[in-house]
């Protein structure tokens, strides 16, 4: 009957990404934080999973002996028992401060409906029963720790369990035979199940709960460049509102990993509560993606005339370059050209409060294409400008995408052409990189990477706010069952 206490697994869907305690000497680069109001609704929706669960199972018969004065001793069979109805009042699942998880049942209610049988000698007699489990009381706490990838695993450190009352009605020919010991029964039926509950609550976590820990993976796959470290670098730390959970949250370049060149800083998450669940992600896990794209060169553009809208007069060609660049069309006349746009450092991403800025210093390399397909460098631009990120939610993945903050800033840094017309050509570039660069960053940007979520949560009612070093996410959840 009790492996009905497995509505744990159920209680620790939205925590999954807080079921560990892994000690790493480093900031975290995500903070997983459950409010009471998330716990609230995780055990709302586990209590009524659970009572539909135990009306369809089968509980194992129950047989011992009995002496009655006068009748000497004999056998009773209680088989096919089935649930008829279940109450799962005032269940919970507590933080405890400074510790970690408690859950409990307190004041639940089990009808069960069965047959019986007796045998004395020769004897043997038969009928049904009811039985009325009433007072039930279930607590337990959990220990949260980590395996070495990472990977978090849970045991039943602590667990006591009470029945409150026992009531059995036994019908059938010779049912009075029953009542003459119904007390001893009864008696029997509450040491036994007192006995068997918590010894099946450490079953249930070690063979449903755990294995469906170590199905949340540490390592996700972004795309053919980068993945992404969920391993925890830290223990839960549980305070009387919330449980936060650190994780690593770093990208990494899938032919190799290497050490990021910077530590994540420090989160302080606002006070917030109302909503179920708030992350904390730092801008360093934004700037490991800059770096690992940067690192294998996704972050350099190269700009062709047929990337330029039909609708814009000046087109890559030398012809169009002319009034810029004197000598270009003299030497190269009528030919295409070739803008290259690379970056010498990765790009950074500052968060403060309200914003998202980046400020990429790029070069802008122009050439020109002879027919034979040879690229003959023209001259060299250094850029500078200031973007915004705007960054949300798509699903369970954060994405996000930028807009220009200022127009390009250019200066020349080496012509092999001669004197050439920078303003003019800065103003060019500008139209250049609205039209082509922008949306060509942007398609990458709605790549995104997913959240630390267990199965089966949606996020909803969502809170998007950058604050100094991080950005706040928060959400309340709906867990839908496939």
């Amino acid at each position: 009957m009790m492996r009905a206490q497995s509505w744990v697994l159920v209680s620790l869907l939205l925590l999954l990404e807080v079921l560990c305690s892994r000690v790493d000497a480093s900031n975290p680069g995500i903070v997983a934080r459950i409010t009471q109001k998330g716990l609230n609704y995780a055990c709302a929706k586990s209590v009524t999973s659970l009572e539909k669960e135990l009306l369809t199972i089968t509980l194992p018969d129950f047989k011992g002996d009995f002496k009655i004065k006068h009748f000497g001793r004999g056998e009773y069979h209680f088989k096919s028992l089935n649930v008829q109805s279940v109450e799962l009042k005032n269940s919970k699942l507590d933080l405890v401060p400074g510790e970690g998880l408690k859950a409990s049942i307190s004041n639940a209610f089990i009808h069960v409906h069965g047959d019986w049988k007796a045998r004395k000698s020769i004897l043997k007699v038969s009928g049904s029963f009811d039985l009325q489990v009433k007072g039930i009381s279930i607590s337990v706490s959990l220990g949260l720790s980590s395996d070495s990838s990472g990977r978090p695993t849970v045991t039943s450190k602590q667990c006591s369990s009470h029945i409150a009352d026992v009531d059995l009605d036994v019908s059938g020919k010779i049912g009075w035979l029953l009542n003459l010991f119904q007390n001893h029964i009864e008696s029997k039926f509450r040491r036994v199940l007192q006995d068997k509950i918590c010894e099946i609550v450490k079953k249930s976590v070690a063979s449903d709960l755990q294995p469906y820990l170590h199905s949340l993976p540490v390592i996700v796959k972004i795309d053919n460049i980068a993945g992404m470290d969920y391993a925890l670098v830290g223990p839960p730390q549980a305070t009387c509102y919330s449980l936060d959970t650190p994780f690593k949250g770093e990208f990494f370049r899938q032919s190799h990993q290497s050490p990021v060149p910077f530590e994540p800083p420090a989160m302080n998450l606002p006070e917030d509560h109302d909503l179920m669940v708030y992350f904390g992600i730092s801008d360093s896990v934004f700037n490991t993606a800059s770096q690992v794209y940067w690192e294998a060169g996704t972050l350099n553009y190269t700009i062709t005339d047929d990337m330029i809208p039909s609708s814009f007069r000046i087109r890559l060609i030398t012809s169009s370059f002319r009034a810029l660049v004197p000598q270009l069309g003299k030497l190269y006349p009528n030919m295409p050209m070739e803008l290259q746009v690379t970056t010498s450092s990765p790009p950074v991403m500052v968060f403060s409060p309200g914003n998202v800025t980046l400020t990429p210093v790029m070069d802008l390399q122009a050439f020109v294409v002879q027919p034979n397909s040879l690229r003959v460098p023209l001259f060299l631009l250094s850029v500078t400008t200031t973007v915004w990120a705007t960054i949300g939610v798509n699903g369970n993945r954060i994405v996000s995408s930028v807009t220009p903050g200022s127009s390009l800033t250019m200066e020349l840094k080496h012509s092999d052409i001669g004197p050439i017309n920078v303003p003019l050509i800065q103003a060019i570039l500008n139209y250049y990189a609205m039209s082509t660069l922008l949306p060509a960053v942007n398609e990458n940007l709605e790549i995104g990477f997913p959240l630390p979520l267990p199965r089966n949560i949606q996020l909803q009612d969502l809170l998007v706010q950058p604050y100094q070093d991080f950005l706040l996410l928060g959400a309340n959840v709906l867990y839908t069952k496939n």
